[in-house]
């Protein structure tokens, strides 16, 4: 038990973020009291600020300060080509490969009957009107290989089909990866989904 109840409670708060637990908790709070308290006040400025000002982009559902946000306010971005996301970690995972020129769109998750999540409440209405109102002509479906993942593909297969083109993200061996290490899931699709090699 601490000797500060205001020190156990920071380590509470400190547990909400995700893999924290209450070592890891106990931790930071002590490494910001005893040796980086200018940084920690910082840390919670920048925090109040992002918790403040940071909403959902009005048109793709994405993070920004801004309404709407950058990439949606990007008139060099492929505005025939939208790619469907389950969260705003997905958008900067995607933007950091530097390969992706199109637009978004950001769903509040993927279909969970357990968890009480269907087509509204991960916003498919908005994604199914807004394919309706922008027509592009391609949407790639860059959702997890989970079951929740696949129900919300087909949902949107099956919504979509016939406005626009469905595609999505090929699956299969990792670079780097060895044949003996793989899943024999992961490794029927990437049969199934085999490709005629170039030269």
């Amino acid at each position: 038990m601490s000797i500060s109840p205001l020190l156990t409670s920071l380590e509470k708060a400190l547990r909400c973020l995700p893999g924290v637990g209450p070592r890891s908790a106990s931790r930071m709070a002590l490494h910001l009291l005893e040796r980086d308290r200018e940084r920690g006040l910082h840390l919670a400025d920048v925090l109040a600020q992002a918790l403040e000002m940071i909403e959902h982009c009005e048109i793709c559902s994405n993070l920004t300060e801004i309404q709407p946000c950058r990439i949606c306010q990007d008139s060099s971005r492929d505005q025939a080509l939208l790619c469907v996301v389950s969260s705003p970690s997905d958008i900067l995972a995607i933007e950091q490969s530097g390969l992706f020129k199109g637009r978004y769109h950001c769903l509040s998750g993927l279909l969970s009957p357990l968890e009480g999540l269907g087509p509204e409440e991960i916003g498919l209405s908005q994604l199914i009107q807004r394919v309706h109102n922008e027509k592009p002509t391609e949407c790639l479906v860059a959702l997890a290989s989970t079951v929740e993942g696949e129900a919300t593909t087909h949902q949107i297969v099956s919504s979509l089909g016939g406005h626009t083109r469905v595609t999505r993200l090929a699956q299969g061996v990792p670079v780097g990866g060895e044949l003996d290490h793989i899943d024999v899931s992961t490794l029927s699709q990437a049969l199934a989904s085999r490709t005629e090699i170039k030269f």
